[in-house]
């Protein structure tokens, strides 16, 4: 099985994800970049962050030490979200970065991603490379040539200046709650919401190294709901634990994944005529209601496999400036290559506060079909492509849709499971389809 999924490499962090994999993840990085000549003529320089997990300490150190000893200088930004390393990396001209989080994903387990120059994830095919050359021989740098660690202290500074300077207008009046997920957006988030003008109240903002997305975040919403609407917020903004994504929740207590998400700013940049070809890129999950609704505007929808990466791909490949994922990962080619929590909130609430609308008028033209997600665990996720009787039975749910909803069943790129997907014009017929095949994956992949 591939240790690279779709973003980055993932497990339990001293029990998959170990301090020595990660010298030699880091060791053949320096390998593969530098043989392709990412670091010639010239000290290559590398940006290292991570969130708020506890085994974050211990990985870094090993990566730290594998690059320096790979003979590449090390800047520590500590803390920052995934985001922020894109964009140091971009800013400070280095030769790549590396971000230590598993996102979304629970406390005992962490993530290593890598970024190129320039700000961008690493291409599948060089992910490929460093797994294969993991653990090979090699010819050690000695004296001068060996990599030193400096602590880069400002990044965070510089990393919220940017973000400001992306917005025109204040938001000055608007109610904001945050929900940092007790991970890496609780030390930059409010600060820049409050910078941009905002009344601002942080949630599950304490890190304490082992509460990232413990019952917080935009994997639970129910205290960030409860809070925007009894205190009569406008607006409540869920991060996850790296805070390269976001929903939103409306004053009314309704939840606004990235479906709307882009439906909002694709129908702003439209008017502005800043909407490069007048389409978005989505995914394979994204919502036939959003679809619908771009279509109605005259917008076309772009889809692509589940993953940011494969949303960039496209974007970059035709030139579009707009695309996402239901999820939450945005990507704005006028700002970032890669999707930003933050800069998303930010860029919605700035539409809030100059057209004077609430994110229920924002929302209003866009009527989501009714969508059943089942995740299956504890199976052998990958024998799906290759189960006959479970392509067949989707192929007669389709049928019994008959172009009123469709399905969709796909491996998890950062997790051992399988997610059912079943969208239709009925919730009930939709669920009923989502639970016969859920529990038909059960029996066949277990």
């Amino acid at each position: 099985m591939a240790l690279f999924g779709t973003d980055g490499v993932r497990g339990v962090a001293n029990i998959d994800l170990t301090a020595e994999l990660a010298v030699d993840l880091a060791v053949a990085a320096a390998h593969v970049l530098g043989e392709i000549g990412v670091f010639a003529g010239h000290r290559p320089k590398a940006i290292v962050g991570q969130d708020s997990r506890a085994s974050g300490d211990f990985l870094e150190s090993a990566i730290v030490a594998g690059l320096t000893s790979a003979g590449i200088d090390v800047y520590q930004v500590g803390i920052l979200p995934t985001p922020a390393i894109s964009y140091l990396v971009k800013e400070s001209n280095a030769d790549l970065g590396v971000m230590i989080s598993a996102s979304h994903n629970p406390m005992p387990d962490n993530g290593i991603k890598f970024f190129a120059k320039g700000g961008d994830k690493l291409a599948d095919s060089l992910e490929a490379q460093i797994e294969a050359r993991l653990g090979e021989p090699w010819d050690r740098p000695v004296g001068l040539n060996v990599g030193r660690i400096i602590k880069d202290d400002g990044a965070k500074d510089r990393y919220i200046a940017y973000l400001l300077a992306t917005i025109s207008n204040k938001l000055t009046g608007l109610r904001v709650i945050v929900d940092c997920a007790n991970g890496a957006s609780s030390f930059v988030a409010p600060t820049v919401y409050e910078r941009a003008g905002a009344n601002v109240t942080a949630i599950s903002a304490s890190p304490t190294g082992w509460n990232i997305n413990e019952n917080c975040g935009s994997t639970h919403l129910d205290n960030l709901i409860n809070k925007v609407v009894t205190s009569g917020a406008d607006i409540g903004i869920a991060h996850d634990g790296d805070a390269d994504r976001c929903l939103l929740i409306s004053e009314k207590g309704e939840i606004i994944d990235g479906d709307f998400i882009l439906n909002i700013l694709a129908n702003t940049w439209l008017t502005k005529g800043k909407l490069n070809k007048k389409t978005v890129v989505g995914t394979v999950m994204s919502n036939l209601g959003f679809i619908k609704s771009m279509e109605a505007l005259g917008i076309k929808v772009e889809k692509t496999a589940v993953g940011d990466r494969y949303v960039l791909e496209k974007m970059l490949e035709n030139d579009y400036s707009l695309g996402g994922e239901q999820s939450g990962h945005i990507i704005m080619r006028d700002f970032s290559n890669t999707g930003d929590g933050l800069l998303t909130a930010l860029q919605v609430m700035q539409v809030m506060s100059s057209s004077n609308q609430t994110l229920t008028q924002l929302t209003s033209n866009l009527k989501k079909y009714p969508q059943v997600l089942i995740n299956v665990k504890e199976i052998k996720k990958e024998k799906l492509a290759s189960s006959k009787v479970i392509r067949d039975a989707v192929d007669a749910a389709e049928k019994e849709l008959a172009g009123t909803g469709r399905v969709l069943l796909r491996s998890s790129g950062t997790e051992s499971l399988v997610r059912v997907m079943v969208e239709a014009n009925e919730l009930p017929i939709a669920q009923k389809i989502a639970e016969s095949l859920a529990q038909l994956v059960r029996s066949e992949l277990k």
